[in-house]
Formats: C-alpha cells, structure tokens, sequence
C-alpha cells in the first residue's frame, strides 16, 4: 500500500510513517514549515508550488492529512492564517484524493463539541466554541461533501515521540528532567481523553487494512483534566521545585474558550477491533523513564 502523509514531520504524521514502514507499506512523508531527514517538501497551501514533491510520480493509494495548525489561541487571533492552514490545505488534499483516486484520512479534533458532556460519541451534535474548533469542522464537512473513500479520527491531548517534542506530555516531563524551578498553573476544569500517537498510528492502520469508511472517535484509557495531567508527570519526573498551581479556565482566560467537558468514547471504534489495546499516559512515562 502506497501511503502519502501530509504533515510526517509532525507529532501523527511522524508515528503514521514510522508505523506504516514497519508493517511494510511504502510510506512517502512529507512537510511543509519543519523539515526532517525522512521528509520531502510539499506545500499544501500552493499545489503549484514548483518547490513540491511530485506526487504523481509516487501515485498514493492512501492519503493521510496530519497537517494543520494546532495553536488554539493563535487561531483565534490569526483566523485567516487559521483557515488557510485548517480548512485550505484540507481541500487541496481532497483534491489530490480525487486526483489519485485515493482513500482520504482526515484527523480532526474534539474541539468540534461545545465541552458540556465530555465522553463524545460520533452521532454527538457538534458546536465549535473556537476558531480553531470551527474550522476543523468546516475541513471535515468539505472531506464528506466532496469524497464517498474517507476516514475523519478525531483525537485529542496527543503526546508520544516526536523530534521537537513539542506535545504537554513531553515537554513537561523532558523539562522537569532539567531539575530547574517551574511554576504550573493550570486548569483543572478542562477534561480530556489523552491519546498516544503511536495508538492513532495503529488504529488507522487497522481501519485502512479493513477498507473501514466514515468517521471515527480514538481515546487512550485516561479522562483527566490538566491538574490531573501533570501530577501524573511529577509522579515520574517531578521535583521539590515544581510548584503546581490549580486554577479555573476562566481565571487563565484564553483567547479561545475551550471545551471544559471534552474527551471522546472509541466504543465503536472497539466494537470493530475488540482485541486492540489502547495504551495510557503510565504506560508511556514508564516507558520513558526507562529510557533514561
């Protein structure tokens, strides 16, 4: 299977390729604004760009669109950059899924959901709070108008191995590592369902190896708010310098209000694969405490 990932520089595109590799696909990975040793440049902004890989010469079975911008607040006070970086790089992506008569994935987010349940299921209604959240959706509904072959997973608070390490999990535990004072405030109003991007990795996996359609929810095991999130980290990485400080979503006040009830259920993502194991945030901070 020949597989295109839009955005494998970044924290899902980077474990999408590095799993798909393994398993034996034929994986071409490129990015746009960072660049690493295992990507090629292509510019989903411009297709015309004379910079660009030549796709046609890879022609993709599949398709995988893991680029965006994910600042939440930096949406809301950049809406244009926003949507050209949400909502036009989706639609040049489908266009190449036309093009290539290839299976579009689509990662979206929770942040379609107003936050006042949390535990989302895909027949949910959605109402986007935020700038970001609004153009996620607007990606997904052109991915659904414009293609019958698709896969939309939202997922949410991802973390795992990434180059830059940019994600809260690993950033907070490489920083507590360094031993240096940190204050944390933090919202312990705002719940989620963390997720490894190694697990997104293998459960698109699954779904393209089934030929799977439609829309799907990914969650780890976890539903903790941010207090909860870095006290988990602390256990691990934590030191007498560390002070965290509990605070509501409304005392930080955001640019961009947030869904405090988020988080998503993968029931029907586990119906279909009963034997998959997702993993959670101990599993991972385990595993890279040991590494050191």
């Amino acid at each position: 299977m020949k597989t295109l990932i839009l955005g494998a520089s970044g924290l899902v595109g980077g474990n999408c390729m590095r799993y798909f590799a393994s398993q034996g696909w034929t994986c071409l990975g490129t990015h746009f604004s960072f660049e690493t040793a295992d990507t090629v440049f292509y510019n989903t902004l411009d297709p015309s760009d004379p910079h660009n890989a030549d796709l046609d010469a890879f022609q993709p079975d599949v398709i995988i669109h893991c680029g965006a911008l994910t600042w939440v607040d930096y949406c809301e006070e950049h809406v244009d950059e926003s949507y050209q970086k949400t909502v036009v790089s989706t639609h040049n992506a489908t266009k190449l899924a036309e093009r290539y008569k290839a299976k579009l994935v689509y990662l979206s987010t929770d942040y379609v959901f107003d936050g006042t349940r949390g535990f989302y299921m895909e027949e949910d209604d959605t109402f986007p709070l935020s700038v970001y959240g609004k153009h996620k959706l607007k990606a997904e509904d052109h991915v659904r108008e414009h293609l019958t072959n698709f896969l939309i997973c939202r997922i949410t608070n991802v973390y795992g191995d990434e180059i830059r390490g940019k994600n809260f999990i690993a950033r907070l535990s490489e920083n507590m590592r360094k031993k240096e004072p940190m204050e944390l405030r933090l919202p312990f109003d705002q719940y989620a369902t963390p997720v490894n991007a190694f697990d997104v990795a293998r459960a698109i996996y699954l779904l393209l190896s089934e030929d799977k359609k439609g829309l799907y929810h990914f969650a780890g095991t976890d539903y903790l708010n941010r207090v909860q999130l870095a006290q988990r980290v602390i256990t691990y990485f934590g030191h007498e310098q560390v002070s965290l400080i509990p605070v509501t979503t409304k005392q930080l006040a955001p640019p961009a209000r947030r869904p405090l009830l988020g988080g998503m259920s993968a029931q029907l993502f586990n119906e279909e694969f009963p034997h998959f194991r997702w993993s959670n945030v101990d599993d991972y901070l385990q595993e890279q405490k040991d590494k050191k």
